[in-house]
């Protein structure tokens, strides 16, 4: 189950301004809806650029409350309800470490009263539900965040409809954002076949604003969480290098303690939890000046199993963590003293994160021939782009796919499209394809070879403006039994007679 999780930004007079690194060649700040007379905007030291040529599809508007940031004035929308989803592509480093985070503020850009609820995919998986109805009937907008490794030199990141998803609405966007990440932050986790999406990051303190760039060097933001436990402030700056995770040495200047001799027991984070696996991340220091004394052993125990014993937290500062717990409904965390300690037990920030399977992809050499393809023609599907198997609800319009970890296309159906172009060389490469059907379209030039498609069963290329030679390859095909080539272009091939004597079922 993906967890559904909703981080603010607080609007005008309530808004904090969102946090991201500069755009570089390892990173984008995208401000959707954005229009070319307004390519870049400012928000703080940070600027972001328009969702132009990123992605091809969907409408911008601009939102009529002069009040707003400029991330959350401008939202691209996706009416078009045929469309099985609405992708952006980003160059990316391929087996890069990627934090991903997508912002949403409705603002009432249809008219309507409230956000629709729908999907949102990365790299073929579903990730989550977006549902900040909540949030906007407070007056706030909200934040996705995942972690993620990219498979190719491009990362989809799309939205898609549900069965949630009000007829009349539409799915919108307001932000995104891409940021690299090194390679020691959550280093443990098996990215491969998994992924993290965020539920909690806070530093536990008195701190009013939200602790992000440039105190976090990878946008990463630290939302304060405050209860009813004293809060004492460091003496000494810790060095982010020293910690795997990188945190931003603003987390460590208050920490969140007891008395002496007490356990120091919080909710953490403050609303339940499905059942699932999560990557923990828990941050200490002791906030007294250097000394023989300025350390304190405590154990960190979550709801009733201990987590760490007898940690010894100095002005140094340490973190633990766990790659995989398990978690469910309300979190207790309790920090137990070890006996005789002369000061309470502190805590400075933490980490929450959930693990997820990743679904699998497609095999990267259809998902090239399918792009190439995508490229060849004039006016595609409006949905092809992404991973033209992935999620399985979630198809390009006229392919059908194979499951498993990896997906092959078996189907490409795109009869009385209306589409022109011409179908490139490595068609070749679908070596899964069973039926090929394109006819009544517009489709010209030469039937490349298909030798290779040795599952193809049936083609349907019949009222086009093919011409030139049928390639031969066609006879060497073990499963063809029909094969429909009429009202083209004064096709010719000697390998349609071989095929005949064969028994195949041939239009020309």
């Amino acid at each position: 189950m993906t967890l559904l999780i909703s981080i603010f930004f607080f609007l005008p007079l309530l808004l904090r301004l969102s946090t991201a690194a500069p755009p570089g060649p390892r990173g984008y700040l995208l401000n959707c809806g954005a229009s070319q007379l307004a390519p870049k905007v400012t928000v703080g030291s940070l600027q972001y650029i328009t969702d132009e040529g990123f992605i091809s599809v969907g409408n911008i508007t601009k939102l009529p409350d002069p009040h707003l940031v400029p991330i959350l004035s401008t939202l691209r929308y996706f009416p078009d309800k045929s469309a099985r989803k609405y992708c952006y592509m980003i160059p990316v480093l391929k087996g890069g470490k990627y934090m991903v985070r997508t912002t949403y503020y409705y603002g009432g850009y249809d008219g309507g009263k409230t956000p629709p609820v729908f999907d949102q995919i990365i790299e073929g998986t579903k990730w989550s539900v977006v549902n900040t109805t909540d949030d906007y009937a407070s007056g706030l907008s909200s934040f996705y965040e995942i972690v993620v490794v990219a498979m190719g030199k491009m990362m989809s990141v799309c939205l898609a409809r549900n069965h949630h998803t009000d007829p009349s609405s539409s799915p919108f966007i307001s932000a995104l954002e891409l940021e690299y990440l090194d390679d020691s932050v959550y280093n443990t986790t098996d990215f491969k076949n998994h992924a993290l999406s965020l539920v909690a990051r806070s530093s536990f303190g008195p701190e009013a604003d939200v602790i992000g760039f440039p105190d976090d060097v990878f946008n990463r933001q630290w939302h304060p969480f405050l209860d009813q436990h004293p809060v004492v402030t460091s003496h000494v700056n810790i060095t982010p290098s020293t910690f795997w995770n990188l945190p931003p040495t603003k987390v460590f200047y208050n920490g969140m303690t007891t008395s002496r001799g007490k356990s120091l027991k919080f909710n953490w984070p403050p609303f339940p939890l499905p059942e699932a696996y999560y990557y923990i991340s828990l941050y200490f220091q002791d906030n007294r000046s250097p000394s023989l004394y300025s350390w304190r052993v405590f154990s960190v125990v979550i709801n009733g199993k201990t987590f760490f014993s007898n940690l010894n937290v100095s002005a140094n500062g340490v973190s633990v963590y766990s790659a995989r717990w398990p978690l469910s409904g309300q979190t207790l965390l309790e920090l137990i003293p070890a006996d005789n300690m002369p000061v309470g037990p502190v805590i400075s920030a933490g980490e929450i994160l959930q693990v997820f399977r990743l679904t699998g992809r497609t095999l990267t050499r259809d998902v090239m021939a399918m792009e190439d393809l995508a490229r060849s023609l004039n006016y595609p599907p409006h949905d092809w782009s992404g991973d033209p198997c992935l999620p399985k609800d979630h198809f390009w319009t006229g392919v059908t796919c194979s499951d498993g970890k990896l997906a092959r296309v078996t189907t490409l159906n795109l009869t009385n499209f209306g589409i022109s172009g011409t179908l490139p060389p490595s068609i070749n490469n679908l070596t899964a394809l069973s039926h090929l059907w394109l006819g009544n379209n517009k489709l010209s030039g030469i039937i490349p070879d298909i030798g290779s498609l040795k599952e193809l069963r049936t083609l349907h290329l019949e009222n086009n403006q093919f011409e030139g030679i049928i390639p031969h390859s066609l006879e060497k095909l073990p499963h063809i039994h029909e094969v429909f080539l009429q009202n083209n272009n004064n096709l010719k091939s000697k390998a349609l007679e071989a095929l005949q004597k064969l028994g195949i079922h041939i239009e020309l």
